[in-house]
């Protein structure tokens, strides 16, 4: 095996065989709490493809859950959003939307993205000697939005049931909210873009269990135009897009990649391992996001195995163009998860 995981990553976008397919496994903070800690560590010693020393925290068991996912602990983000959860690791949701009301616009104002990323303070300085010293072990170099950058910060803004009114009465005040929004993202873009990173994330979910949570139409009028741009700033400094939504993005896809994208990150059974094989296999790279409602929570370690073959079997080719992730959550039985950890190692060659 003589590709390291950042060439990997960059041989899968573009199509030129990679050696194998590239894996990735991320445990939820909220696992230490809920399985025995040993047994996890067991399972990442076990498997060193999928969790290489080098990347490792020192001590996972010892979570340090980032602010938005924190029990009995309300956190008022730097845009005035309220986070609340129930369950330290899993992210909350916003109980208190700032602009919830018209009449706050005229005082509002957006956090300093020289400053603030939208959820806390960043100090560029140490991400560029964090870049840096990534880039001189030859590792992959990522910059990213904040999760919801866009139209997921427009329902935090607003609440859900009001920016669905204001796109359809094309309110005047929603318009000029986006563009502050998009100033605000493209500075945080353009400093991770000066860092020279290899790869510019634009994470939002846009999906429900079925269908978008929003109109093509209204992803077109209103929320496009800023991925466009996102993206084509990224293409211009020569990094990777990468896009990532939960949820059924079959009414989206087309737009999304016109915009722009070279991997897609989406949940594998909710847009159907048939649709998304028809759609991009061998034109598109996918990052597939391994199911975490049906197979691997209520399955056999058997129906894990068969998963995983299936989905490197329909959607990968030997040149590239496929790679995985999963990510684990309380409640999947442990005998799954050694299979699907086994299952990620073993098909991860099926093309070698």
């Amino acid at each position: 095996m003589s590709d390291t995981p950042r060439s990997a990553f960059l041989k899968a976008v573009r199509f030129d065989a990679p050696d194998y397919v590239p894996m990735t496994f991320k445990i939820n903070d909220a696992c230490w709490r809920h399985y025995e800690p040993d047994a996890l560590l067991e399972l990442m010693d076990r498997h060193p493809f999928l969790f290489p020393a080098d990347e490792r925290s020192p001590d996972p068991t010892h979570p340090s859950y980032e602010n938005v996912a924190r029990r009995d602990e309300p956190f008022t983000d730097d845009f005035g959003c309220v986070w609340t959860t129930a369950e330290d690791g899993i992210t909350g949701t916003v109980s208190t939307h700032p602009l919830a009301d018209w009449e706050n616009y005229a005082s509002y104002i957006l956090p300093d993205p020289a400053e603030r990323s939208g959820t806390g303070s960043i100090d560029w300085a140490a991400e560029r000697r964090t870049v840096e010293r990534r880039r001189a072990e030859g590792k992959l170099t990522v910059g990213k939005l904040r999760h919801g950058h866009t139209f997921l910060r427009l329902c935090d803004l607003r609440g859900y049931q009001n920016l669905m009114f204001d796109f359809a009465d094309d309110a005047p005040e929603i318009s000029d909210l986006i563009g502050r929004l998009e100033d605000f993202n493209t500075g945080l873009l353009s400093r991770w873009l000066d860092l020279g990173v290899d790869v510019a994330k634009l994470p939002e979910d846009l999906g429900m269990q079925v269908g978008p949570m929003l109109s093509p139409a209204h992803f077109r009028r209103f929320v496009q135009p800023s991925y466009r741009r996102f993206m084509e700033m990224a293409r211009r400094s020569g990094a990777v897009v990468h896009m990532h939504s939960d949820g059924d993005l079959r009414d989206l896809a087309d737009d999304l990649l016109e915009g722009g994208v070279d991997v897609l990150n989406l949940q594998d059974l909710v847009n159907g391992i048939d649709w998304i094989a028809s759609r991009f296999h061998g034109r598109t790279c996918v990052e597939l996001d391994i199911d975490r409602q049906t197979v691997t929570a209520h399955g056999t370690p058997e129906d894990v195995d068969r998963l995983i073959r299936e989905e490197v079997e329909r959607i990968g080719t030997r040149q590239g163009g496929l790679m995985m992730v999963y990510g684990l959550y309380p409640g999947v039985p442990l005998a799954n998860v050694r299979a699907l950890m086994d299952a990620m190692e073993r098909y991860a060659f099926f093309y070698a």
